[in-house]
């Protein structure tokens, strides 16, 4: 059976900008035969994110993240569904997701690296596997649970920059949720701004591209900032913890602004502003969610009750098509997408 891949067709540098042509697709042959233990799966839906672009390096930097090989089928986050099983937990029909899911158009995967999803959970949506309850909802939910340290009814302020991607659209509600007052998010378009405010519940919003980020978030934080849920890290996060109060916290979620220079992570704060955190008692902490797994389950439940019950909402930008997977991969990193960016491969839902 002839399918289509993506492989990494080159690399943008340490501290170069990815484009969609760091990506090709091309048709290899797919096995017709699978072995005990094994399922053949049809792709559905992949996700892209910003934790990828360091998979483009040689070096990924960190010894929890693989770095994508030359030539080789790239992964990520993908759901799909079985067409064929020899594993004992998984039979035909059965909707399936992965981490480490190739960006194949059909693929033969180890069952063992497989975990079966509950459709029920978002109403259908499977797509919402990759986002709002999956890692991404994770992410926000447990940083803010683990870092946060939100108290209900203290008249906390939350800032969140990066808000209207993926991780920042779920952290302002969940900061909401959870019992924040103001929540004031930072992002990069009008359009974004409104949708955070209009839509999402967001207090506020800032487009750092016009006008003095510092001067914005004097006035929409008067009782300065108490939790600041961190994407992008940068000249942006610099003006939002020198508003910071004593013992005050920030969620380390991502430093999208540093993704493409050579710098490591968490990247160092420039002396100014780390004296302030000093001074401040302001805690700053890496954050990887991978190491809360015993949450998991629990996270998800919660995330899927908060949808359910309209005080999540969920936002996606959803391109079409596997050979548009670099391409989506490039806006994403330039900020083009509304919440979660999402690939559809196959709208089939039934074998």
């Amino acid at each position: 059976m002839i399918v289509q891949r993506v492989v990494l067709n080159s690399r943008p540098g340490k501290n170069g900008n990815p484009v969609a042509e760091n990506f090709r697709v091309e048709e290899v042959n797919l096995s017709d035969n699978i072995n005990e233990g094994q399922v053949q799966v049809r792709t559905l839906y992949l996700s892209v994110d910003p934790y990828m672009r360091c998979r483009m390096n040689e070096d990924t930097g960190t010894d929890y993240i693989r770095a994508w090989q030359l030539s080789q089928v790239v992964d990520g986050g993908g759901i799909g569904i079985v067409e064929e099983s020899k594993h004992i937990n998984f039979t035909k029909g059965d909707f399936v997701i992965s981490l480490y899911w190739p960006w194949q158009t059909k693929v033969i995967l180890d069952g063992n690296s497989l975990e079966k999803v509950d459709p029920q959970l978002v109403d259908g949506n499977l797509s919402y596997f990759l986002g709002a309850i999956g890692m991404p909802g994770l992410t926000s939910l447990i940083g803010i649970q683990e870092k946060g340290h939100i108290t209900g009814g203290s008249n906390q302020t939350m800032v969140v920059s990066g808000a209207a991607g993926a991780c920042g659209s779920l952290a302002g509600q969940i900061g909401h949720l959870m019992g924040c007052s103001r929540v004031v998010g930072i992002c990069g378009t009008q359009e974004k701004c409104l949708f955070l405010t209009s839509e999402l519940g967001f207090d506020a919003a800032v487009n750092y591209k016009k006008g003095n980020v510092a001067e914005q978030l004097r006035e929409l934080c008067p009782a300065g900032v108490d939790v600041y849920f961190d994407n992008v890290g940068g000249d942006i996060s610099d003006a939002v913890i020198s508003q910071m109060n004593q013992n005050s916290h920030i969620i380390l979620c991502g430093q999208i602004s540093q993704y493409n220079k050579d710098v490591p992570y968490p990247p160092p704060l420039p002396p100014a502003v780390e004296a302030i955190q000093k001074e401040r008692n302001i805690t700053r902490e890496r954050f990887l969610v991978l190491n809360y797994k015993d949450k998991f389950e629990s996270g998800i439940l919660q995330l899927s009750q908060w949808f359910k019950e309209g005080k999540l909402k969920i936002k996606e930008t959803v391109i079409n098509g596997l050979e548009n997977m670099g391409a989506a991969f490039q806006s994403m990193m330039t900020g083009g997408n509304l919440g979660k960016q999402i690939v559809c491969i196959s709208e089939e839902t039934s074998v």
